[in-house]
């Protein structure tokens, strides 16, 4: 008896440990059978799509701060359900110009958008932007892009804990429990908050100011997740910063317990692993953010993972087309080579 295991969890970690993906990527491979075999079947894990509605977009307010107007509108998303939707214009616009915008995703945390475009002043979410140099949607529209943003479901003010929504009683990781209802009925978090980001994307290229054919997505660890997948279903954008979201599934997830119901999808590591996913990107242009002393997403795996993405990108003729930020925080964003990543795809 003695020799028998009975932890579920270290049962879970040896099956990791000897898990190797379906379509794992090979550099014996062709990268464009590769891919054109690839990225139907994970897109399929993401299940069933919410119905799409008209946005009926409202102006709800506009105001200036340091420099940048800032306006939060809300949109209808898909039936049953809206979002608040916020965007900073840069100082200095030219009338009758198109700018390139920029979807910057936020990662998690109960205030969800409110800090990545540097809304607030709220002691907390102060202290997460300056702990994570966390407001890349407000430092972004002040180096010359239009950014925007909206909360995923869950998040800020669309986070059932808090007013004006009903559950305040209700201790729950909503991550994991909206997870569980999406997949009873056939869908996922991840597909939801897709549909919605893809009714942001057309609200803001409605805009007279935004140049839709210049859109980039951005976002740090959980928003990492979201630019990685809204690229993947998302045509219009052009390329993707990815901070702090790289790392192997064995480690960051199972080993680790670092990942929820917002980041995954069923069988989604049977297929891929998270360097094969990041890969189905190329040959666009992808910059990697990686902190040297991050605690969540450690610098061995995430490494190992950027070092297989190199791979892909190289089997793609796109070497040129990855780039890294190696900085020396936490779970931050670098900002070292965001606005000339930009500037140069955009």
């Amino acid at each position: 008896m003695s020799s028998r295991n009975l932890s579920p969890q270290q049962m879970f970690i040896a099956m990791a440990d000897e898990h190797q993906p379906e379509c794992k990527f090979s550099s014996e491979q062709s990268f464009p059978e590769w891919k054109s075999n690839t990225l139907p079947q994970v897109l399929k894990t993401l299940g069933d799509f919410p119905e799409r509605v008209p946005l009926n977009p409202e102006l709800l307010a506009e105001w200036e701060h340091e420099g940048l107007k800032k306006q939060k509108w809300v949109i209808d998303v898909t039936k049953h359900i809206s979002a608040t939707f916020c965007i900073n214009y840069p100082a200095d616009m030219v009338d009758g110009q198109q700018y390139p915008a920029l979807f910057c995703c936020h990662g998690h945390g109960q205030f969800g958008k409110f800090p990545v475009m540097g809304n607030g002043t709220n002691p907390d979410i102060l202290n997460d932007i300056a702990q994570m140099n966390y407001d890349y949607g407000h430092q972004m529209a002040q180096a010359g892009f239009i950014t925007f943003s909206i909360d995923w479901i869950g998040f800020g003010e669309r986070n059932d804990t808090f007013k004006p929504n009903t559950h305040r009683s209700i201790r729950q990781d909503w991550c994991n429990m909206y997870y569980l209802h999406a997949t009873m009925l056939g869908m996922t978090s991840l597909g939801i908050n897709i549909t919605h980001g893809k009714a942001a994307i057309d609200f803001a290229e409605s805009l007279p100011e935004v140049d839709p054919n210049r859109i980039g997505v951005m976002g740090l660890s959980g928003g990492g997740t979201m630019s990685l997948w809204m690229a993947l279903c998302d045509e219009r954008i052009k390329a993707t910063e990815i901070i702090c979201y790289s790392n192997l599934w064995r480690d960051f997830g199972i080993k680790d317990l670092n990942y929820c119901g917002m980041q995954v999808a069923p069988g989604l590591f049977k297929l891929v692993d998270l360097p094969d996913l990041q890969g189905l990107l190329a040959p666009n242009p992808l910059l990697i953010d990686i902190g040297a002393n991050d605690l969540c997403f450690k610098i061995g795996p995430a490494m190992e993972c950027f070092n297989q993405l190199k791979t892909i990108y190289a089997s793609a003729d796109a070497s040129d087309q990855l780039e890294l930020d190696m900085h020396a925080n936490d779970h931050a964003w670098g900002a070292n080579k965001s606005v000339e990543f930009f500037n140069k795809y955009l």
